[in-house]
């Protein structure tokens, strides 16, 4: 299992470029595999790979993840091989719906059908990305086009799914997933084998499957699940993570988030290598009354890395 770190706005840690720059070149110097970008309201995160990739040399930079909706797949693929190109081969693109609060209480869009749009949108994106053009007449989008950037070769395609249809999608269409607030035994019973059976059923190769937990090591276990509740609260009421709390059985975020010593925090990553996931995207927090938790769990999973 490769070992990934979040960088700006998905680890908390909001920066300009240079400070975006500062991060990727410590990950890399640190020998993580891969740095990834979330897309809030900061920092694009494609422009931050892209950017990233020309300051670093072996890293791979990942978007986790850009949501689909406002921006039209063309556009996206477009932005998706500039950065590749940039980056020289080492950019994936995560891509994911959001959320209904987001979509529409804040875009003024539709999310009354989240899954035919990310069937329509992958159905325009991928063809673009991995042949350079596409054909497609749908309901929501209706596009002959071509892109062609120079120096770019297709990037990976990594799609957030949570439910069974859109696991089904996924491993169909995409080239992996990107998970968020989904616990082990639901990945072992529900995330990872729907992806597998629906890549095998369309005989694509095994799906990437990244996996992203919040993680602390430290001995004060109950100060870091409280902490955890308190960081990641908001990912406990959004419908779509609520759901997979539910399937695994937890109050919330806190009780997801991987905590412990290094060893109890080495057990648990081992079982989602075990679990299926071929990457751990890590997302350190800080702990309350544990002032050393935050560079004791990156330099914990330095050593994991190597």
């Amino acid at each position: 299992m490769r070992i990934g770190i979040g960088i700006g706005d998905i680890a908390g840690a909001p920066a300009d470029v240079d400070g975006l720059v500062a991060q990727a070149r410590r990950a890399e110097a640190e020998g993580f595999k891969s740095g990834w970008f979330a897309n809030i309201f900061g920092m694009d995160a494609i422009t931050a790979a892209a950017i990233c990739g020309r300051e670093t040399r072996t890293i791979e930079l990942g978007t986790a993840v850009v949501p689909t909706f406002p921006r039209h797949p063309v556009a996206m693929a477009q932005q998706a091989l500039s950065a590749q190109a940039v980056a020289r081969g080492r950019f994936t693109l995560g891509i994911g719906l959001s959320h209904q609060v987001v979509i529409e209480g804040m875009l003024g869009l539709s999310f009354a059908k989240p899954f035919s749009h990310m069937r329509e949108y992958l159905a325009v994106l991928a063809p673009l990305i991995r042949t350079g053009s596409v054909s497609y007449q749908g309901q929501e989008y209706r596009v002959s086009a071509q892109v062609a950037v120079p120096g770019a070769k297709p990037c990976p395609i990594l799609m957030a799914a949570l439910a069974p249809r859109m696991l089904a999608l996924c491993g169909a269409e995409a080239d992996g997933t990107i998970t968020w607030m989904t616990g082990p035994r639901t990945l072992r019973e529900h995330t990872v084998p729907r992806l597998h059976e629906a890549a095998a059923r369309a005989g694509r190769p095994a799906p990437r499957v990244v996996v992203s937990l919040p993680v602390a090591v430290t001995r004060e276990t109950a100060a870091a699940r409280v902490s955890a509740a308190k960081t990641f609260e908001i990912y406990g009421v959004l419908p779509s993570y609520r759901a997979m709390l539910d399937r695994e059985g937890v109050e919330g975020p806190a009780q997801v988030a991987i905590v412990g010593d290094e060893s109890a925090v080495g057990e648990q990553l081992r079982h989602l290598a075990e679990i299926g996931a071929t990457d751990y995207l890590a997302i350190p927090f800080r702990v309350k009354g544990d002032e050393e938790a935050l560079e004791r769990t990156r330099a914990f999973l330095v050593k994991l890395a190597a």
